[in-house]
């Protein structure tokens, strides 16, 4: 079984909870791994790592590629499984060539197009990148300009996907790339840079206003290069949604929470209260769309500045938030990158998730506590969390209990709601 096109989420309860739940592993983390996995010299083991749609085919390039990877299920989480990666040390075992290229599918994820785009210069034939077609319109151009740069040549008419590389192996050059449109172009560079014997320059970038870049940078520096055994955290962005359930229904907590730092929306426990201004450049990350949603529930005006890059992800996001709350009874007000959302009624509403993951868990949490709230294609969530609905769903202290319907009003049950 898996999820209908339509679900409706019941409102919770009224009363306390007492819920401790596990998150999946960090997707971010868990596709930076795999790549510095492939790069190690010698087996490196990832256990706790996400097993979802992004990092499925981050996997299967991978091996796509030639790499050898076991994975194996993980018993502390059924969204996680243990991944041994046998790395080579910067040789990419296999590729095609000019008139055939090695054609690796990237789907809709941007980890795996943006990393991949500059490991496969490492090879001595050529590869062709190619996803969605929401992929082929996200950016790539400041990408591919640091690739050229460095000597690398790129076929794409409009710098995007879909796109040939020609490897030329590792080479000494120099490049700077700019963080302005998505800080994965750095992430990608740096993370092949000491086997490609690359320079980048960050152009001046303030890291602690790019904490995604940060992340890469500390985990390099932690990660057995030598072969060996990293841990992956739990996903601070996934972990969001439940604890934005204590603003109408304490308790929930996640368990295992992250620690190291290296995930800003691990900071989202310090916004639970959702105070009257919140940034995406200096306060949070991905989890900023859970406060937003959440924000009418405070009775006050909330303001989300610096939103910009949620335009270039998945979906037009500021646009698609602003649509679908204003469908819940929300006055929302877009200028520029900010929006100013100003409590209402709140309603119930058919909410449209655009084939995006956060969006259908956002309005699905908003749904635990106003009556009505329908989700269209909630299988989206299997990009990075397939058992979201699972975990809702599931009894107290694992879940919170959550009653979750059909287009029919029929309940359904545990085996319908992994989004596979």
């Amino acid at each position: 079984m898996s999820l209908p096109d339509l679900i409706e989420i019941m409102p919770l309860a009224q009363g306390p909870l007492e819920v401790n739940v596990t998150m999946p592993g960090s997707k971010s983390i868990t596709n930076r791994a795999l790549i510095l996995a492939a790069l190690a010299e010698g087996e490196v083991e990832l256990t706790g790592a996400l097993w979802s749609e992004d990092t499925q085919i981050m996997v299967d390039a991978l091996r796509a590629l030639g790499f050898r990877i076991d994975v194996n299920p993980d018993a502390a989480e059924a969204s996680n499984r243990i991944i041994a990666v046998q790395g080579l040390g910067g040789r990419i075992p296999n590729t095609g060539t000019a008139e055939a290229p090695l054609e690796i599918f990237v789907g809709n994820a941007g980890t795996a197009a943006r990393f991949l785009a500059a490991m496969v210069c490492l090879g001595d034939g050529s590869v062709r990148l190619h996803g969605v077609d929401r992929m082929h319109e996200r950016p790539q151009k400041e990408l591919f300009r640091a690739l050229r740069r460095l000597g690398y040549h790129i076929d794409s008419p409009n710098d995007q996907l879909p796109a040939v590389f020609h490897g030329g192996g590792p080479r000494e050059a120099s490049c700077t790339v700019s963080l302005n449109e998505s800080s994965q172009f750095a992430t990608a560079l740096l993370q092949v840079a000491p086997r490609g014997k690359w320079y980048v320059d960050l152009a001046g970038a303030n890291l602690d206003e790019a904490p995604y870049v940060r992340m890469t940078q500390e985990m390099m520096a932690a990660f057995p290069h030598g072969g060996g055994r990293f841990v992956i955290e739990p996903d601070a962005s996934s972990g969001s949604f439940f604890w934005g359930i204590n603003l109408f229904c304490e308790t929930v907590e996640v368990s295992n929470w992250p620690m190291t730092g290296w995930q800003i929306d691990a900071q989202f426990t310090r916004f639970l209260s959702i105070p009257s201004e919140i940034s995406r450049s200096k306060d949070l990350g991905d989890s900023i769309m859970t406060a937003i949603v959440l924000a009418p529930l405070t009775g006050r005006p909330v303001t989300f500045t610096d939103l910009g890059r949620l335009r270039v992800q998945e979906c037009e996001r500021v646009e698609a938030l602003r649509t679908e709350l204003t469908k819940c009874g929300v006055s929302v007000t877009e200028k520029g990158d900010t929006l100013y959302i100003e409590p209402g009624e709140l309603q119930g509403a058919e909410i449209e998730t655009y084939r995006d993951h956060r969006m259908a868990m956002c309005f699905a949490v908003l749904g635990l506590s106003v009556p009505g709230m329908r989700l269209r294609d909630p299988a989206c969530v299997r990009k990075t969390f397939p058992s979201f609905f699972q975990k809702l769903a599931a009894a107290p202290p694992n879940g919170v209990g959550a009653e979750i319907r059909d287009a029919s009003g029929a309940v359904l049950t545990r085996d319908d709601l992994l989004a596979a």
